[in-house]
């Protein structure tokens, strides 16, 4: 009898499998969401700054200024995207017709933010900072629902690893192709007309992520979804209550994206104005596909540590390729290899807190009886990116601006040495604090078995 049983439930195990399992169409497509995303909002953090000082005529001063207003939006816009999707109920599901209604406003957003009309140097001010605020603003309603619709896709926790696998490569993809192909397609299509290039090129990724969205929401579907009950608001902010792993979970991943775009948003000027290789650029960014390898090995690496200490290397193997390139000097050799092993560091330590924000979810549900899993991950996510993509865009944008940067033109011996700190210092000092922050979150994940099963 008991063997009878024990063959019941493992055909019912394996049935269940079976059924959490997603096809292979519904996984690409749900992976497809990421490489839009990715697509379009990583060729403005990558490109903005250079693209207001070099192609639209915009002072480095006004540039910095408008990534400073923007980031007061982005620090509200990512909780009340958050306590929308909490509160949205449709026949499509909770976040997946967020990408059916955002699609072509995404697309068309961030078009307007590189067209780049002929206007007085205040207007050009007044219109890039709209522009770029509204494009931030409808990206985080495209991201939020990314990560949240997770839990909802399968109950298979395994089937959600590879989900999550799926859709970081696919954002590698996204960021691989803005990396390594705009600057090339700019010179292509713009023929010496940089304004036009890039007006070419954002319109052909911008049809491209939009279609890629809708086919995102035609092969995905959300489950359970009529058993999640709206959270009152004042609930969603006492999820954050004493949550500690995720407080330092969310100041770690604003310290990424901090020390990840400062690198990105000034490799353009390093290339250009420090090692007179603008080109160096893109054969660069091509080489951030080592992200993937990386993102690949991590579900290995955390069976053997902790995945805390798993985020820490990370963050130092990104901190020691910024050091090499810092004392590379010219050689393009060095300099190759210190942007790949910065790049197998990013690569850990971007991918790691999506991972990691569940388990701070039901750290907040143990600690307070709240489970505002969209909440959370809206700040958790959408808002580390922009806060911390944001002012990486910005604190460096400062720097150069206060040692004399001149756009296209040539620079001084300060200007220079400003390019390369902001280009190789800067990003591995906000690298080793993210990893000193880390620190704090070892004590946490000690107890997660513990709060699942009390929680259970």
């Amino acid at each position: 009898m008991m063997s009878d049983n024990r063959a019941e439930y493992i055909q019912e195990d394996t049935q269940r499998e079976k059924s959490s399992k997603m096809s292979f169409k519904s996984v690409l497509a749900y992976a497809s969401t990421d490489t839009a995303g990715n697509l379009l909002y990583c060729t403005m953090t990558s490109f903005i700054m250079y693209f207001y000082t070099d192609v639209f005529g915009i002072s480095v001063a006004a540039t910095g200024t408008i990534l400073l207003i923007a980031r007061i939006f982005d620090a509200l816009d990512a909780p009340i995207w958050g306590l929308i999707i909490d509160h949205t109920n449709t026949k499509w599901g909770k976040n997946r017709p967020y990408w059916l209604w955002l699609a072509i406003p995404f697309g068309a957003t961030v078009f307007l933010t590189f067209l780049a009309p002929d206007l007085s140097p205040n207007a050009k001010v007044i219109y890039a900072l709209i522009t770029y605020i509204v494009a931030g603003m409808v990206y985080t309603g495209i991201a939020t629902p990314i990560t949240a619709i997770l839990p909802n896709l399968t109950n298979d926790s395994t089937e959600r690893v590879r989900l999550n696998s799926w859709r970081s490569n696919g954002g590698m993809i996204g960021y691989l192709i803005t990396a390594s192909f705009t600057l090339p397609l700019v010179a292509f299509f713009g023929n010496g007309n940089d304004k036009l290039g890039f007006q070419v090129t954002v319109g052909i990724y911008a049809v491209i992520a939009i279609a890629l969205l809708l086919f995102a929401f035609s092969r995905t579907k959300e489950i359970n979804t009529s058993s999640i009950k709206s959270i009152p608001i004042r609930e969603s902010f006492r999820a954050m209550k004493g949550n500690w792993p995720w407080i330092t979970l969310v100041i770690a991943f604003i310290l990424y994206w901090l020390g990840n775009t400062s690198r990105t948003a000034t490799l353009i000027y390093y290339c250009q104005y420090v090692l007179d290789q603008k080109n160096l650029a893109s054969l660069l960014n091509g080489l951030v596909v080592f992200q993937m390898v990386s993102i690949t090995i991590i579900p290995f690496i955390v069976r053997r540590i902790m995945k805390t200490h798993t985020q820490i290397i990370g963050f130092i193997v990104a901190a020691l390729g910024q050091v090499i390139i810092s004392f590379a000097g010219g050689s393009i050799s060095m300099i190759i290899f210190g942007w790949v092993v910065a790049s197998l560091g990013t690569g850990i330590a971007v991918t790691l807190p999506f991972a990691m924000l569940s388990d701070t979810v039901d750290y907040g549900e143990w600690k307070t009886g709240v489970r505002a899993s969209g909440f959370l991950t809206a700040i958790g996510s959408a808002f580390c990116i922009k806060i911390g993509s944001g002012l990486g865009s910005f604190i460096p944008s400062i720097i150069m601006d206060q040692a004399g940067y001149v756009a296209n033109a040539t620079q001084t011996a300060s200007s220079l040495a400003a390019i390369k700190f902001s280009f190789t210092w800067l990003p591995a000092i906000f690298f080793i604090a993210g990893a000193l922050i880390m620190l704090n979150y070892i004590k946490y994940e000690r107890n997660e078995d513990n709060i699942r099963k009390q929680l259970a």
